[in-house]
């Protein structure tokens, strides 16, 4: 089977998460620890985090992942910017340690202009000091982008020397989002796309280094460089397009969360059990 889910709300309590990705049906889940739009975070209690441990256990959901609040950019110019986010980053994997989740998703960050070479160090140092914090207990998993302009991460050549520069010792990892991998011109739509596209990744980076999927269709064209999501199978991947992921020889046994647009049309549960369709399940 696979392991399959979706970003949950940690409303109310963390704990509260585990049991909402329960009535999703999902075997993985994801949530933020903290407010995602802002840049403070209230201090985890040691009740609150024993509360959300139990949880997970006793759920047998695994692995949980944390992602990354919108605001940090490893990669931008701006000194008191680039040390708030460093900051930030180093907190959040704090907060996984405390709470026993082991990967970190993070975007690479805008080079806002700035040189691309300049600004691709700066983001190496920056995920360095994260998988520092990490006593290889979490593993930072670096995203891809869509490729939208000034863009860090958008090719597997440019994440493979970003990993290069932080180190390779098991506290970095990567997340593919299947929506900005299309917008950024990697192909899905077909077994023989797919297949050539993690043959690629496999090349450039090694597969043993793809830890997550963030498995989400797009209203955004092949190349279109833009971040759409759409729900499984109504984007331009399409339900051909996700089952060429889900049923890859090579994933099968790689977690996959969904990250749809929140609307009418359909739920978490819906997309889930669509995944599971697909899957064969």
């Amino acid at each position: 089977m696979i392991t399959i889910g979706c970003h949950v709300s940690i409303a109310g309590s963390l704990a509260l998460a585990v049991s909402r990705a329960q009535e999703r049906t999902c075997t993985t889940f994801q949530i933020f620890t903290s407010n995602p739009r802002g840049w403070k975070a209230k201090p985890l209690t040691e009740e609150e985090a024993q509360a959300f441990r139990q949880a997970v256990t006793e759920s047998g959901i695994a692995p949980v992942v944390a992602h990354m609040p919108y605001l940090p950019n490893p990669a931008t110019p701006r000194a008191d910017m680039w040390d708030k986010t460093v900051a930030t980053i180093e907190r959040e994997v704090e907060r996984c340690l405390i709470l026993g989740i082991p990967y970190l998703v993070t975007h690479l960050g805008s080079s806002l202009g700035s040189d691309a070479d300049e600004a691709r160090e700066r983001t190496i140092t920056a995920i360095g000091r994260g998988a520092d914090a990490a006593e290889g207990k979490v593993t930072m998993l670096l995203e891809n982008t869509a490729g939208t302009q000034n863009s860090i991460g958008t090719t597997f050549q440019e994440i493979a020397t970003i990993m290069e520069g932080v180190g390779r010792q098991g506290s970095v990892g990567v997340c593919f989002d299947t929506c900005h991998g299309f917008a950024a011109g990697y192909d899905l739509k077909t077994n023989e796309a797919t297949d050539a596209v993690f043959r690629d990744f496999d090349t450039i980076i090694g597969l043993s280094h793809l830890k997550l999927i963030h498995l989400n269709d797009t209203i955004t064209e092949l190349g279109g460089r833009r971040d759409r999501h759409e729900h499984i199978g109504l984007g331009t991947i399409g339900l051909e397009g996700i089952q060429s992921v889900v049923t890859h020889p090579k994933l099968r046994d790689i977690p996959f969360i969904c990250e749809p647009p929140v609307d009418d049309r359909r739920d978490d549960y819906g997309n889930i059990a669509c995944v599971r369709k697909l899957a064969g399940e």
